[in-house]
């Protein structure tokens, strides 16, 4: 949740992305690419999160409980395919949208670059790995402490 200067509340993350980001170069001008970052953005939050952030918080923050060992082995082929379906994608182009850094990358890269704390292989995705290395090198990057 970010509270803003004037009091008012904006929560859910990629609502909190395109705030900050509108009038900037991360949100495309072009109707069809901001079209296709918004489907970038729906894929995150309904076929890649719920597989990898929720694979991730039970290894890395609850340690595998017996209670959830089910539950984590079937976010696996799930997870597989979104960073499968990533994959093909940046085989053909630098970023999700094209050759600019979106929103849509943003908001993917948080938890793709720690998709191995999950179960995920990230060296079955070459491009993904390229991808997060291109991320890495941005003038603006700060990562995680």
């Amino acid at each position: 949740v970010v509270v803003l200067d004037d009091g008012r509340c904006l929560s859910e993350s990629n609502a909190i992305l395109g705030y900050f980001a509108d009038g900037t170069a991360l949100i495309p001008s072009d109707k069809y690419e901001k079209a296709k970052m918004y489907e970038w953005l729906f894929f995150e939050q309904y076929s890649h999160e719920p597989f990898i952030a929720v694979a991730r918080f039970i290894q890395k923050y609850q340690g595998m409980p017996d209670s959830r060992l089910e539950e984590y082995y079937s976010l696996q082929p799930g997870g597989n395919k979104a960073l499968s379906i990533m994959d093909s994608r940046l085989a053909e182009t630098d970023y999700l949208v094209g050759c600019q850094l979106t929103i849509a990358d943003i908001a993917l890269y948080a938890y793709t670059h720690v998709a191995d704390e999950g179960g995920f292989n990230l060296s079955h995705y070459p491009n993904i790995q390229s991808w997060c290395e291109r991320i890495k090198g941005q003038k603006s990057y700060v990562g995680m402490i």
